[in-house]
């Protein structure tokens, strides 16, 4: 019998590739600002190319790229009649994704996400919010998914309403916040107390994801982790965030004066970009804090997934290139380039 998530959580570290919207991005197939992932319906290839370069580097669960598809987004578009199309492919394309790799046994898990609406002195938000999230469950079920992730969420609030919508349909439920500048949620609630409240609502896990790079998010998971008693989720985006500069959303690039407003988020963040090892050592560092749904958001690229992947003990397929140094005509240790070597070393 098929395994879910939380039967697999209790015995090891489950590895989840998140990040489709800048991937996407990067490569030309959607526009950053609106972020509107239209590349579902548009280029459905690129997109299966990317779960597979994912899953090839070691991700065991094949995210439906349904991230930012709701109403809300479509409609700053033009395309709200898209909604239905885009969700259904998305949530096709991953099957079919995990269908190509059968001796994997991968998950595929729904994704719902910051509305963008929710106004928590407006109650008829709360109501449009319940609507958005329930109309992409039902689809994300009806698909068939082995659970559902809820993330990039700053409102407590709104999270709740999420993690009912999921809940009702009798679905495992992720529930990740995004924690912006001052450690808080926007409604000034403790990243562990909101994760506390969710784990008290029925959430299977709790955590974080976005926003904040490796070192950042962890600061904030340790005490997740200690507050709670269900599995932690840590998903941070690839990129070096600081004290000063906690989250990417206002970072600056110190090295760089052409960047248009001066706001390295989200098109020049690329020298705060995080190494492959950076990463790695991050899922290393989760393992010892019993931190089991480990991942990466925004930014990633297979070759962060496969580091980590191999942090957590695992040879996935891409594994077959790993680098081998010893292998380079310059820094190699062959006997047979040892002659090149030495000469070679003093010129460079």
């Amino acid at each position: 019998m098929k395994k879910n998530l939380i039967t697999r959580l209790n015995e090891r570290p489950v590895l989840c590739a998140e990040g489709y919207l800048f991937a996407m991005e990067r490569r030309g197939y959607l526009s950053a600002g609106g972020f509107v992932p239209t590349v579902v319906l548009e280029n459905p290839d690129v997109l299966r190319q990317l779960h597979r370069e994912f899953i090839r580097a070691g991700s065991e669960v094949v995210q439906a790229f349904t991230y930012y598809g709701h109403r809300e987004k479509l409609r700053l578009i033009g395309k709200e009649e898209l909604l239905e199309p885009l969700q259904k492919n998305a949530l096709q394309i991953a099957k079919d994704a995990k269908d190509e790799f059968k001796d994997l046994d991968l998950l595929v898990c729904g994704d719902v996400a910051n509305t963008n609406i929710f106004n928590p002195n407006d109650k008829k938000s709360y109501v449009e919010c319940q609507k958005m999230y329930e109309e992409q469950v039902q689809w994300a079920k009806e698909a068939g998914v082995d659970f559902i992730v809820a993330e990039t969420i700053n409102w407590v609030d709104e999270m709740k309403i999420a993690l009912k919508a999921i809940k009702d349909e009798g679905l495992i439920a992720v529930t990740n916040f995004a924690i912006p500048k001052g450690d808080l949620t926007r409604c000034g609630k403790t990243p562990e107390d909101a994760c506390k409240i969710m784990e008290n609502l029925g959430a299977d896990v709790v955590g974080l994801n976005c926003y904040r790079g490796p070192k950042m998010t962890m600061k904030l998971l340790s005490k997740i982790r200690d507050k709670v008693s269900c599995h932690v989720a840590g998903l941070p985006v690839p990129y070096r965030t600081t004290e000063e500069q906690p989250n990417f959303l206002n970072q600056v690039d110190p090295g760089c004066d052409c960047i248009p407003g001066g706001n390295a988020f989200p098109v020049a963040l690329d020298n705060l970009f995080c190494n492959r090892f950076e990463m790695a050592d991050f899922a290393k560092d989760c393992l010892s804090k019993k931190i089991n749904f480990i991942g990466i958001c925004c930014g990633a690229e297979p070759h962060h997934v496969r580091e980590m992947s191999v942090a957590l003990g695992k040879k996935p397929i891409s594994y077959k290139y790993y680098p081998d140094i010893s292998r380079h005509w310059l820094h190699g240790k062959d006997e047979s380039f040892l002659d090149i070597n030495t000469s070679m070393s003093k010129k460079y």
